[in-house]
C-alpha cells in the first residue's frame, strides 16, 4: 500500500483555510453592512447612518416604534438595482458550493491519510474539491466586486417610502461585509489552487505498472514449459538415460 500522508500537507492546510473561508462567506451573506449610507436628514434616522445589505436595510431611530428598523429586500422588488438580486442568488450558490467543497475535501484527505486502495478515487476527489473551491470563490467575488463598484461610484437606489431612506445619500462607503467577503473569497481560491496542484497521486497512477498477483506456477509460460518437458518421444513420460553413464558403468 502506497504511503501518501507526507505529500498532502499543503492540501490539509487548504482544507483548514477552506472551512474558515466558508464560515466567513456564510457570515458575509447574512450581514447587512454591505453599504453604509450617510444621510443628512436625522429626523428619522437618528444615527445618520443606514446599512444597506442584499437582504434588508436597517437603521437606528428614536422616533419610530422600534429602535432598530429593518425592511426586507426581495429578489423581485423593482426598485432594487441589478447587483442586489444577482448577489442574493450567487451568495446562496457560493454557500452551497463551499459546503460541498469542504465535504469533498474531507473525503480526499481521509483517503490520503488512512487509505489509498482506490487511487483513482483520490484523483477524482482532489480535482472535484479544487474545482468547487475555485467556483465558490468566483460566485462570491462577482457580487462583492459589483456592489463595491456601485458604492465607489455613489450610485443611488430609489427606495419606496416605507423604507424611510433617501434616494441618494450624502456619501456612502464600503461596508464590513464586502471586506470580509473579499478576504474569504481569496482564501477559498487559494484552497482550490492547493487541491488542484496536488499531482503526486496522478503521477503515481500514470507511472505505476500493473502488478501480476497470479500464482507463478499457474501461468501460460510455466504451463507451456511443463507441457514441453512432458511431451517426450515414444509417448514416454520419463526422462531418457544418459548413454555416457552406462559406458562408464560397464567399464567397471
Amino acid at each position: 500500500m502506497l504511503y501518501l500522508a507526507h505529500t498532502a500537507h499543503r492540501q490539509f492546510l487548504g482544507l483548514m483555510l477552506g472551512v474558515l473561508a466558508w464560515i466567513l462567506i456564510v457570515a458575509t451573506a447574512g450581514l447587512n453592512e454591505w453599504r453604509l449610507w450617510h444621510v443628512s436628514d436625522k429626523s428619522i434616522i437618528t444615527s445618520g447612518v443606514a446599512w444597506v445589505g442584499i437582504w434588508r436595510t436597517c437603521f437606528y431611530s428614536h422616533v419610530l416604534s422600534r429602535i432598530e428598523n429593518c425592511q426586507s429586500i426581495s429578489i423581485s422588488d423593482p426598485f432594487a438595482p441589478a447587483e442586489i438580486p444577482v448577489a442574493q442568488v450567487l451568495m446562496v450558490l457560493a454557500v452551497l458550493c463551499g459546503l460541498a467543497a469542504n465535504i469533498s475535501a474531507t473525503f480526499a484527505m481521509r483517503m490520503v491519510y488512512f487509505s489509498v486502495e482506490n487511487r483513482r478515487h483520490i484523483r477524482l476527489f482532489f480535482l472535484l474539491t479544487g474545482t468547487l473551491y475555485v467556483f465558490t470563490a468566483l460566485c462570491s467575488l462577482v457580487p462583492l466586486i459589483w456592489n463595491m463598484s456601485s458604492v465607489l461610484n455613489n450610485r443611488t437606489i430609489d427606495f419606496p417610502p416605507e423604507f424611510h431612506l433617501p434616494a441618494a445619500p450624502i456619501w456612502q462607503q464600503v461596508g464590513t461585509a464586502i471586506v470580509v467577503g473579499i478576504f474569504a473569497s481569496i482564501l477559498i481560491f487559494i484552497s482550490g489552487l492547493f487541491f488542484l496542484s496536488y499531482r503526486y497521486v496522478w503521477q503515481t497512477l500514470s507511472s505505476e505498472a500493473p502488478r501480476d498477483t497470479r500464482d507463478p506456477l499457474h501461468n501460460p509460460w510455466t504451463g507451456t514449459t511443463l507441457t514441453q518437458k512432458s511431451e517426450l518421444p515414444n509417448g514416454s513420460s520419463q526422462g531418457r538415460d544418459n548413454p555416457a553413464f552406462h559406458i562408464e558403468e560397464e567399464s567397471h
